[in-house]
C-alpha cells in the first residue's frame, strides 16, 4: 500500500537521517572551515571562528575523528587542511596522519582562534579564513550543513535565508501531517520495498557498536557490560543488550572513531539511540528483516517528530527523545499496537525527561545507555496496559499535547539551565 502523502515521510527521513563522521557540532565547524578554505583557494594562514554558546558546549570535550584530540580548534584546523565540503557531515572522511600533523601544527602555532558570539541561532558557526590580504568567510546556522553566507574579500558570493527548522531537502514534496498515529500507520503498512533504505542505519551504527565492544574507546561502557555478562554478573536480557549495544556505539563515536554514525535530526548519538536498542531487541527475538525495517522507520520517524518540537540544540539530552522513538518501535516489535505504542511514549516522558545536556563528550554514552534501558522498561509496561496518566506531572491525556509540553520544557523552561551549564563549563 502507498499513499501520495507518504512520499513526504520518506523525504523527511532521508533529510534527517544521514551518515555523520564525528560529533556533528565540531563537524559543522569543520565544514564551515572547509568551505572557507575552498573559497579562499589556498591553505589559510589563520582561522578565526565564532560560534554560538550551544555549539561551543557540544564542541569542547568531544573526540575529533582520527586525531586523538578533542575540541573545536583541531576540528576547524582539520576542516581547513583536508575537509571536503561536498561530503557534508562526512567532511573529515579524508583525514590522514599527515593532515592531522598539519592541523595540530596550526593549532599549536595559535593560528586558530575560537570565540563565542551573541546570536539568536542556537547552532551557529562562522569561520573567517585569511592568507595574506585574501580572506573568505562562511556562516553555517540553524542546521549543521545549512550554509547561509559565503563571502570572498568582503563581498558575498552566496547568501541564503535561514531555513525553517522544519524544512527538508525535497522541495518537490509537501510536508505531511506529523503525528504518532500517522507515523504508526505509515511504518507498519507502507510498501516494504520503499522503506528498505533505512537498513543502512542498522549497518552503520552496528559497525560503530562492534568497534566499541572490541576496542578501548571512551569510558568503555559497552565493553563493561560485555565483560560483566562474561563474568556472570549480568545476563543477556533485553535491557542489558540494548544498553550494551547502544553505549558501545556511543563510546566509539564520542572518542573519535573513524566510522560514521547514522545520525537522526543532526545528531549521531540520537541516531544511535533510535537504532541500536531496536536492533538489539530485533536480534534477541529473531525478528524478520521486514519487522526490523518497519521498526527502524517507526523509531527514526517518531524521534524526528518529537525532536521537531525542540530547538536544534537544547538543554534536554537528545538521547532521551531518540530513545523514545526506539521504545515505540520495541513496543511494536513485541506485539503492541497503536494504544500500547502511545503508552510507551507517555512512560518515557514520565521517566527520563529532564536529563540535561552538558555538552558532547565520552560521558554521553552513559546517557545513551540509560535512555536505552528506559526504552525497554517503558515498552514492557505499555504492553501490560500500564501508562503514566494525565493526572501526573507534565503528562496530558492527549499524546500530541504531551509532546508539545516536552517542546515547551526544552525550549523555554530549561533556557536558564542551558545558560548555567555553559557558564560552569567555560569557567572550570
Amino acid at each position: 500500500m502507498w499513499r501520495p502523502e507518504w512520499d513526504g515521510f520518506v523525504a523527511i527521513i532521508k533529510d534527517r537521517v544521514k551518515p555523520a563522521l564525528g560529533c556533528t557540532e565540531p563537524v559543522s565547524t569543520a565544514l564551515a572551515a572547509a568551505y572557507a578554505t575552498h573559497l579562499l583557494g589556498c591553505q589559510p594562514e589563520r582561522l578565526e571562528v565564532l560560534v554560538s554558546g550551544n555549539l561551543l558546549k557540544n564542541g569542547m570535550g568531544v573526540g575529533i575523528p582520527g586525531t586523538g584530540e578533542v575540541g573545536l580548534p583541531i576540528a576547524a584546523a582539520l576542516g581547513s587542511t583536508c575537509g571536503n565540503p561536498d561530503k557534508g557531515l562526512e567532511v573529515l572522511a579524508d583525514v590522514t596522519p599527515d593532515f592531522v600533523k598539519s592541523a595540530k601544527a596550526m593549532v599549536e602555532a595559535n593560528r586558530v582562534s575560537i570565540a563565542v558570539t551573541e546570536t539568536p541561532s542556537v547552532l551557529y558557526s562562522e569561520v573567517l579564513a585569511t592568507a595574506g590580504n585574501e580572506s573568505a568567510r562562511v556562516i553555517i546556522r540553524d542546521g549543521h550543513t545549512n550554509v547561509t553566507l559565503q563571502e570572498r574579500n568582503g563581498k558575498a558570493v552566496m547568501e541564503a535565508s535561514v531555513q525553517d527548522p522544519e524544512h527538508f531537502a525535497d522541495k518537490e514534496v509537501s510536508t505531511p501531517e506529523m503525528s504518532i498515529e500517522a507515523i504508526y500507520e505509515f511504518a507498519t503498512t507502507a510498501d516494504l520495498d520503499k522503506l528498505m533504505f533505512i537498513e543502512e542505519s542498522a549497518q552503520l551504527n552496528c559497525a560503530l557498536s562492534e568497534a566499541g565492544l572490541h576496542e578501548d574507546f571512551g569510558l568503555k561502557i559497552g565493553k563493561t557490560f560485555k565483560k560483566n555478562i562474561e563474568r556472570g554478573y549480568l545476563t543477556e536480557d533485553l535491557s542489558v543488550l540494548a544498553m550494551m549495544r547502544s553505549s558501545a556505539a556511543s563510546d566509539a563515536r564520542m572518542d573519535g572513531a573513524m566510522l560514521p554514525a547514522m545520525s537522526n535530526s543532526g545528531s549521531g548519538n540520537q541516531g544511535i539511540a533510535a537504532t541500536m536498542p531496536v536492533v538489539a531487541v530485533a536480534e534477541q527475538i529473531k525478528a524478520s528483516t521486514e519487522q526490523l525495517i518497519r521498526a527502524l522507520v517507526l523509531s527514526h520517524l517518531s524521534a524526528i517528530h518529537i525532536k521537531s518540537h525542540l530547538n536544534t540544540l537544547s538543554a534536554l539530552c537528545g538521547a532521551t527523545t531518540a530513545a523514545t522513538g526506539a521504545s515505540v518501535a520495541i513496543t511494536w516489535l513485541l506485539g503492541g499496537k497503536l494504544d500500547e505504542v502511545s503508552n510507551s511514549i507517555f512512560n518515557m516522558f514520565g521517566d527520563v525527561t529532564g536529563m540535561f545536556c552538558d555538552g558532547a563528550k565520552t560521558g554521553c554514552s552513559l546517557k545513551v545507555s540509560t535512555s536505552a534501558s528506559a526504552a525497554i522498561k517503558a515498552a514492557l509496561m505499555a504492553l501490560d496496559g500500564i501508562r503514566i496518566t494525565g493526572h501526573e506531572g507534565i503528562i496530558e491525556d492527549d499524546l500530541e499535547k504531551t509532546i508539545d509540553n516536552i517542546g515547551l520544557l526544552g525550549n523555554q523552561g530549561m533556557a536558564e539551565t542551558d545558560t548555567m551549564i555553559l557558564k560552569i563549563m567555560t569557567t572550570k
